[in-house]
Parts: structure tokens; C-alpha cells; sequence
């Protein structure tokens, strides 16, 4: 191949498919030929033709053009594509076709997808944080603690996360019950505590501050009184 060759194929230019619409056209309710239509139509406006007729489309396709425009149609009604008028400088009036309705349904369509992992990822750490409570506990857990749980997450919007930091917090201090949990995490909550390094660190300090603090005078212990040894009298 000569380089006059080379140069000509790298001026053909290219273009950038988001991997997310290879992937799930079929999900966005597109067929191949609306997809590749698409596709072709990018093309053209990357090469500068903002408006091709579908005797030009169909010349890369395996349609004629009567077949095309039935496809361009469907993608238009759909609301994957739509034609937008304008008027040049010397007044004359154009149309082109705006690819911006497909762009914002992919990234719905991507948008959709993470959050759909976000909520399998949320169940899972959901079901983990009922078997460690009830590993630390070392029995399966009351309906009332249960019901407790779902409240620190539903009601409190806590992150899995967080609970077992303050579950971690509850076992190092031994005091494993639930009402304990539940003050770890309103402080946390009040303090504005929300990740497990920030946990983490208030808790060390939280553990110092105590081992400092003076102990208190038992008030009702007594001083003990004098032994007499009653013998040696």
C-alpha cells in the first residue's frame, strides 16, 4: 500500500461508539439496522454532511433507500434522532439531523445500569451485615433487632458500612447489645460521621478520652472498720 493510500485511509476518519450502546442497543429497544443507521448517519455528520438523504445512507447499507427511510422513520419516532431547521447567513433555510436525543438516552440508559449495580451491591451489603451481627452475637437474631436493623438503614439511611464500624466499636468496648449500637450511631450521625476512617479515628478518641477521664469515688463503698482482736485482750 503507498502512502498516498495510507494518507487517503486515514483521512476516511473515525468514529468514537460509546461501548454502553454496542452493548445494550437491543435493551434501548434499537434493531441492528436502526443501530447501524445511526451509526452511518454519526459518520456523515463527522465528515461534515449534517443532512444525508437516504439514497446516501443506503449506499453503505444492505437496504435500498425506499427500506432506509422506513428505518430513519422508526429512529426519528422513537426519539432517537430528530431534524432541526435552520437558516444560513445568506438566509437560506437548511435541516440536519441532531444526534443529541441518542447521547442523552445512552447516558439515561448508563445511568440506569450503575444504579441497578448500585442497588444489587446495597442488597448484598445488606445481607452480610445480618450475618456478621449475628456472628458477633453467636445466635440468629430477635424479630425486635431485626426490625432495629432495617430502621438504621431504612428509616436512618445508614450505610451498611458505618453499622458494622459501629458494631466493631460496640464489640471492642464489650458492650454488645443493640441499644449500644444505636448510641455509636447516633453520635456518629450527629457528628457527621459517614465514612470508616472517620469512624475509625472517633472511636480511638473516643476510647482515650474515657481511659483519661478520673475515676470516680464509689460512694458507697465505706472505709473499713478498725479489726480488733478481742485474744489479745
Amino acid at each position: 500500500m503507498s502512502k498516498k493510500n495510507i494518507l487517503k485511509w486515514l483521512q476516511e476518519g473515525q468514529i468514537t461508539i460509546p461501548s454502553v450502546l454496542l452493548t445494550h442497543y437491543k435493551e434501548m429497544k434499537l434493531d441492528e439496522y436502526e443501530l447501524v443507521l445511526l451509526l452511518h448517519i454519526l459518520s456523515y455528520n463527522e465528515k461534515g454532511n449534517e443532512f444525508p438523504t437516504p439514497i446516501e445512507l443506503a449506499s453503505s447499507m444492505t437496504i435500498n433507500d425506499t427500506e432506509c427511510s422506513d428505518i430513519l422513520r422508526k429512529v426519528i419516532q422513537k426519539g432517537f434522532i430528530k431534524i432541526n431547521e435552520g437558516y444560513t447567513s445568506d438566509g437560506i433555510r437548511f435541516e440536519k439531523y441532531s444526534l443529541d436525543p441518542l447521547w442523552e438516552k445512552v447516558i439515561d440508559h448508563f445511568l440506569m445500569q450503575e444504579k441497578r449495580k448500585e442497588v444489587e451491591v446495597n442488597k448484598q451489603e445488606e445481607t452480610n451485615l445480618y450475618t456478621c451481627f449475628e456472628q458477633e452475637f453467636g445466635r440468629p437474631l430477635s424479630p425486635f433487632e431485626c426490625e432495629t436493623l432495617s430502621l438504621w438503614i431504612d428509616d436512618d439511611h445508614h450505610d451498611a458500612i458505618i453499622i458494622k464500624s459501629a458494631l466493631r466499636e460496640a464489640v471492642i468496648s464489650g458492650k454488645l447489645n443493640f441499644r449500644y449500637i444505636d448510641r455509636i450511631l447516633f453520635e456518629w450521625k450527629k457528628n457527621g460521621i459517614k465514612t470508616i476512617e472517620q469512624a475509625k479515628s472517633h472511636g480511638r478518641k473516643f476510647r482515650q478520652h474515657q481511659k483519661s477521664k478520673p475515676k470516680e469515688p464509689d460512694a458507697s463503698r465505706q472505709d473499713p472498720l478498725p479489726f480488733y482482736n478481742w485474744l489479745e485482750q
